[in-house]
């Protein structure tokens, strides 16, 4: 599965591919296991093999809120804490058990030093994390929770029955109550 997100830049020859995954470790999580904790730098990045991850905040009140899903074939990262060095404003938790496979930081500071290969691949990546971010901001301010449901619902129709409930409220900004009512409407 990592091999075909590496192809799919373009610019690797097979033999690249394979110093590519050498860097990564692969990483086997237990379900409510976090792979990064709100307040801790980020010095990892994750390829998500199997399994669903949330990624949440905590409130001054205290209250969790989910604001993103990671499946399988996807990267995670507490992006902006993983480029800056600042402890991370988010947590990264196991919704299901799962497989990663994780590179560190450095690992990837040192591939892309001399490369203009990795500096076009990081600045793609770059640019999709900023598209899903501004995606997400619209979606937030544009749809109601029955549109927002039902593109989730298009885009991840296996996964989204593995959520919990409540995280899928919190994603949603609604009551478990409403969700019910949404996906009797579906």
């Amino acid at each position: 599965m990592i091999r075909e997100f590496f192809k799919s830049f373009g610019v690797f020859s097979e033999e690249e591919i394979d110093e590519i995954e050498s860097y990564f470790t692969k990483r086997s999580i237990k379900k409510n296991e976090v792979f990064l904790q709100e307040g801790t730098k980020c010095t990892e990045i994750a390829f998500v093999v199997k399994g669903i991850y949330r990624s949440y905040y905590t409130g001054s009140d205290g209250v969790e809120t989910t604001y993103c899903f990671c499946f399988p074939g996807s990267l995670m990262s507490s992006y902006s804490a993983f480029i800056s060095g600042e402890p991370s404003s988010e947590t990264l938790q196991a919704l299901t058990d799962a497989e990663i496979l994780v590179v560190k930081k450095t690992d990837l500071d040192q591939l892309s030093e001399n490369s203009f290969k990795w500096m076009h691949v990081l600045k793609t990546i770059a640019e999709q994390q900023y598209v899903a971010l501004e995606q997400r901001i619209f979606q937030l301010q544009r749809e109601g929770a029955s549109e927002k449901y039902n593109t989730l619902l298009e885009r991840q129709p296996i996964y989204i029955q593995k959520i919990p409930l409540h995280y899928l409220a919190s994603y949603l900004g609604i009551s478990q109550r409403h969700l019910s009512r949404i996906r009797k409407g579906v």
